[in-house]
């Protein structure tokens, strides 16, 4: 992935870890810092993941770089609720 790319998918990876947030149901108990950090993980393998399958071009900002973004957030957010949520 290029310095470019990166920076596109962490800038997407922002906006998607709130959007996940936002669509995750319940209150996860995770402060902005994390989420944002949550969602640029997530934005970037998710980004890379949709290259690998075809879906998408590494770096596009584009609606299926934004869903690509947003799903792999999702996906690293109820990850981080199982592992590290409050329990009971």
């Amino acid at each position: 992935m290029s310095l470019q790319g990166l920076l596109i998918w962490s800038a997407l990876g922002f906006v998607a870890g709130i959007i996940a947030k936002l669509i995750m149901p319940g209150r996860q108990g995770i402060n902005p810092i994390t989420t944002i950090l949550l969602g640029i993980v997530g934005s970037v393998i998710g980004g890379k993941v949709g290259h690998l399958i075809g879906w998408g071009v590494e770096g596009e900002f584009s609606i299926r770089g934004i869903a690509t973004a947003v799903g792999g957030a999702l996906i690293f957010l109820y990850a981080w609720r199982f592992l590290f949520g409050k329990k009971g």
